[in-house]
């Protein structure tokens, strides 16, 4: 009986383009705990813990509910639009948010920083993406592509959201950078999907 014994050969140059991408990879979490160092330390203030709570829980989705009951109550146009658009970017970007955040496993910083204590608790236990951030601006591009400028203020919001879970310690930069990016993204391709936006 013999045996064959099956290996995977890395070429030369593949493994100087994994290596490359190992520490560009490297270089971008180095910077992002550098930068939450930074933003997190404007926690110490006291002034800042209350307001970045109340963000953080403006966050948890329950603006989902109420901003249409509001628009529904104010009998806008474009409400059918706004409710079509809106579930449909929902449910993608929950099934997105979860796949990614339980695929990859980015511990939280209470977690990956030593001596480290987030100043609340988080809903769930892995940080990447952040679901506030993806939450919130899903839900600002939604109304910006529905009813347009007038309330692109709302990304002062969205924006706000997203620091409050840094500074609260829940969330590395890069974590809410990606929720943003990827809340906006499905937005816009919900939209497209749907046409007429």
């Amino acid at each position: 009986m013999s045996l064959k014994i099956h290996t995977t050969v890395i070429q030369l140059p593949q493994a100087r383009r994994m290596l490359g991408l190992m520490e560009i990879l490297n270089n971008l979490h180095k910077y992002d705990r550098h930068l939450f160092a930074r933003v997190f330390r404007q926690g110490e203030r006291r002034m800042v813990i209350p307001l970045a709570k109340a963000l953080s829980r403006s966050g948890d989705g329950y603006l989902h509910l109420l901003l249409p009951l509001l628009l529904w109550q104010l009998k806008l146009p474009g409400f059918d639009d706004f409710i079509a658009l809106l579930a449909a970017s929902l449910v993608l970007e929950r099934l997105v948010y979860w796949v990614l955040k339980n695929s990859l496993k980015r511990k939280r910083p209470q977690q990956a920083v030593p001596g480290l204590r987030s100043l609340i608790v988080a809903s769930d236990q892995f940080s990447f993406p952040s679901g506030h951030s993806s939450g919130a601006f899903l839900l600002a591009t939604t109304l910006v592509l529905v009813y347009g400028g007038p309330v692109a203020a709302i990304y002062l919001w969205a924006g706000g959201v997203a620091l409050s879970r840094v500074v609260l310690g829940v969330h590395f930069p890069g974590d809410i950078v990606a929720g943003g990016l990827m809340g906006s993204a499905i937005a816009l391709l919900c939209a497209i999907q749907l046409g007429g936006f």
